[in-house]
Parts: structure tokens; C-alpha cells; sequence
């Protein structure tokens, strides 16, 4: 009877001394997983020129036209959950008017907005004089853009998701567009 309780406290104290070691031998700090983050890849993206009345410009292959009127056109991206709303205006001595419509109605995001970033851009040979307001932040729209000739021709455009803007969930789509708002504007052509 003695050897068997020899025999439990021999087995217990090995295992105490195993779990022991096992512990003293881990100096890493254990620390628990991120949250995993929902990895959103999109396909590349094909343009393809579109006509209206007053311009020109190539769109994406993973939009699709949504006309409102004459002077609204939407370009929609049903898998992002995205509008682009386009808004052409003749320019009627009212160039001035215009660009502080479009700059009020970007500043208008700053409540919201982490920092407004500008680019601009110049086609000189096509007359195409473009401004894109990168919005970053929980702001409604992500993009604002206009562009002009200066004399005849002033078109808005403004970036939306039908969903709650949390900027990180959203910021894949965000680059996305980007650079299909970019080359919107590049492919811009007046006529």
C-alpha cells in the first residue's frame, strides 16, 4: 500500500515540476490576436469612353450609368456600394460661383473630416483645370472634384457609399475609386 501512495506523490510532483518548467521557459509576453480585418480585393479596372452632350470621359468597367437628367449623371458601383453623382453646368458668367459652390460644399465635410487632401490638375492642350479634394476621415462623401475649361464647361462630381462612414472599413474602396475618379478626370474631354 505504501509503494502505491509513493508512487501517486512521485507522479504528482512530476507533474508540478513539468508544469513548471514549461512556464518558466516562456519569457514571451503572451498577447491576444488583432481582430481580424475583412481583406477587400478588387478587379482591375477597363475603361471604356462614354459620350454625353457636353463631355466625354472613360468609365469604368465596374460602373454602370445612371442618368438623372440632362445635367446629372450618376455613375454607380453595385458591388462597392458606391455613387459617383456628376453634375454638369454651363458657364454663364458664373465661374466664380460655381468653383465657391464646389469648395463650400467640400469644406462643408470638415466637421466630420480628419484632413482635407488637394490635388490639382492641368491639361493645357485639352483644356481640362481640375481640382480632387480627398476627404479622410468618418466624413458622408470620401472624394470631391471639379473641373472646368474656364470659359464654357464646369462639371462637380462627389463620391458616396450607401453605408455608415467609418473611413477604416471603407478605405479599400476609397483607393479604388480614387483611381478610377483620377482617370475620369484625365480621360476628360470637352466638346
Amino acid at each position: 500500500m505504501q509503494g502505491k501512495q509513493t508512487y501517486y506523490l512521485f507522479r504528482f510532483l512530476l507533474i508540478i515540476l513539468s508544469i513548471s518548467w514549461l512556464t518558466a521557459c516562456s519569457n514571451e509576453e503572451i498577447l491576444p490576436k488583432p481582430k481580424a480585418q475583412l481583406r477587400l480585393e478588387y478587379p482591375q479596372a477597363y475603361y471604356q469612353k462614354v459620350d454625353f452632350e457636353h463631355f466625354s470621359i472613360e468609365k469604368s468597367n465596374l460602373a454602370k450609368i445612371e442618368r438623372v437628367s440632362g445635367k446629372k449623371i450618376n455613375l454607380v458601383y453595385p458591388a462597392m456600394k458606391a455613387k459617383i453623382y456628376l453634375t454638369y453646368n454651363q458657364i454663364d458668367n458664373n465661374l466664380e460661383a460655381l468653383l465657391r459652390d464646389a469648395e463650400k460644399f467640400t469644406y462643408e465635410h470638415t466637421v466630420k473630416a480628419d484632413e482635407i487632401i488637394t490635388h490639382d490638375y492641368i491639361n493645357e492642350k485639352d483644356s481640362v483645370y481640375a481640382t480632387i479634394n480627398q476627404v479622410t476621415g468618418n466624413a458622408a462623401s470620401q472624394i470631391q472634384f471639379h473641373a472646368t475649361d474656364s470659359i464654357k464647361h464646369f462639371l462637380d462630381g462627389s463620391l458616396y457609399f450607401y453605408a455608415q462612414p467609418n473611413y477604416d472599413s471603407i478605405m479599400p474602396a476609397v483607393k479604388y475609386l480614387q483611381k478610377d475618379i483620377k482617370h475620369l478626370v484625365e480621360s476628360l474631354r470637352w466638346k
